[in-house]
């Protein structure tokens, strides 16, 4: 998750692979983790610029509450598109 301090802009990959999973799915919870993952980029990209922090953002204690809300919300979403995608799959057969 490091990874996304210094390029924040790839935390527009799961955002994208979200919003995909949502045109699919048509799940609220799916846009839900697509819109988070948006918030997050635009996030990152203000503190690496120095919008949100006044110079001393090292430590950021911030991350110990985002980085355990994507995870949830992605898992969630991900578990919401297979159990849909199995349940489509179902009524098909």
């Amino acid at each position: 998750m490091a990874l996304f301090l210094e390029d924040p802009f790839l935390a527009l990959a799961p955002a994208t692979f979200f919003l995909c999973l949502f045109f699919l799915s048509k799940s609220r919870v799916v846009l839900g983790a697509a819109v988070t993952w948006l918030a997050y980029s635009f996030y990152e990209y203000a503190m690496k610029y120095r919008v949100l922090c006044s110079g001393e953002c090292d430590i950021r204690i911030d991350l110990l509450m985002i980085y355990p809300a994507l995870a949830v919300i992605s898992l969630s979403a991900i578990a919401i598109f297979i159990r849909r995608l199995c349940a489509s799959r179902r009524t098909i057969n």
